[in-house]
């Protein structure tokens, strides 16, 4: 994350994740990827087990370790996986949490849908990083 980016927006599903480090007037975009992105688990009567792929730690922990350098984070997205991120936050980098604002359900936005949301989100903060003093 450069200087300039205090706030970041994720977008996330089991596919991918597409941060944006971003400030009134520009934005860095990340994308993350599985490992295996094509995961499909299809539940048949009578079998055990919920018919859901297994949350990917590798998958999460990679956009676990992108978010590191926000000040300010907006998680959205729309399904579980969100709230598979914010759980793997609490369990391997619990000093991330106080950073994360708000958790949405959005479904497939573009990527100037994201940004919008997440600045109007953020329109009571500056937008820009703390001055060094």
């Amino acid at each position: 994350m450069s200087d300039q980016h205090f706030h970041a927006v994720i977008w996330i599903d089991h596919h991918e994740a597409r941060i944006f480090f971003f400030n009134v007037s520009d934005a860095k975009e990340i994308v993350v990827r599985p490992k295996d992105p094509v995961r499909h688990i299809h539940h048949k009567a009578n079998t055990i087990g919920s018919g859901h792929a297994p949350e990917d730690p590798d998958f999460l922990q990679h956009v676990t370790d992108a978010l590191a350098g926000a000040g300010a984070i907006l998680i959205i997205g729309p399904a579980n996986e969100k709230l598979a991120l914010i759980n793997h936050i609490d369990r391997r980098a619990p000093a991330l949490k106080p950073k994360i604002r708000g958790v949405e359900t959005v479904d497939h936005p573009t990527d100037g849908e994201i940004l919008a949301l997440a600045r109007r989100f953020f329109k009571d903060d500056l937008m820009e990083p703390p001055r060094a003093r």
